[in-house]
């Protein structure tokens, strides 16, 4: 797993990239959980969905978003990680030009950076969202979300509740074309001390079956 350093828009920033050996394999790119409570690309949720991926024949990349470990700037609140997010992004498809899809994943305030991401970027055809922030950060910008995906919580969680991330998931649900992938793991808090393995299996489980439905329908075309 390489060390990456690319240009973001406050300096440069630190990734890991596994480059995959299947020809325009698809792209993944991993976000972790807020910097002020230590968040980093090295969480053991991030690290694990960055395995996933990679294990599944993706090309992909997790980082540190500003301030994080060895990469450049401060933290911005939010608004400068998305930025950060849309650099690693265009780096990966700069040195993957034809790649046949492209996923997001995001934990906890990674969730939130990586749904941001999902509204600015039509090219991303599937999404991970691990314990998002819904009692904390307003999602409403999800209006209309482009497209269906994966959405876990805790039972037990204090700081992203599951009834605020039920609450948005019904709502994203309502919407036409949206079908949300929704798991909650009742014993779980936030940093899914004893479910790293179901969260890998559910991921695994979503995007397999999401990817055959969309060669399906490209077929059909």
């Amino acid at each position: 797993m390489p060390e990456v350093m690319f240009a973001g828009p406050d300096g440069r920033l630190e990734g890991r990239y596994h480059h995959s050996n299947e020809p325009n394999a698809p792209l993944a790119l991993v976000l972790h959980p807020h910097p002020l409570h230590g968040g980093t690309m090295n969480n053991r949720i991030t690290y694990a969905l960055y395995r996933t991926f990679e294990k599944m024949g993706f090309s992909v990349m997790r980082y540190n978003s500003r301030g994080v470990g060895r990469s450049q700037g401060r933290f911005d609140g939010g608004i400068g990680e998305i930025s950060d997010a849309a650099a690693a992004l265009d780096w990966m498809q700069m040195i993957n030009p034809n790649a046949s899809g492209l996923w997001i994943a995001g934990y906890s305030f990674g969730a939130f950076v990586g749904m941001q991401l999902l509204m600015r970027r039509p090219e991303i055809t599937g999404w991970i969202s691990i314990a998002p922030p819904a009692a904390h950060y307003d999602f409403g910008f999800l209006a209309p979300c482009p497209c269906g995906g994966l959405m876990i919580a805790g039972g037990k969680d204090d700081m992203a509740p599951e009834p605020a991330i039920h609450k948005l998931v019904d709502k994203l649900n309502t919407q036409k074309g949206v079908a949300v992938d929704y798991r909650i793991y009742p014993e779980a808090d936030h940093i899914f001390a004893k479910q790293a393995d179901k969260i890998t299996a559910a991921v695994e489980d979503h995007v397999t079956r999401a990817m055959s439905q969309q060669h399906m329908a490209l077929a059909a075309d």
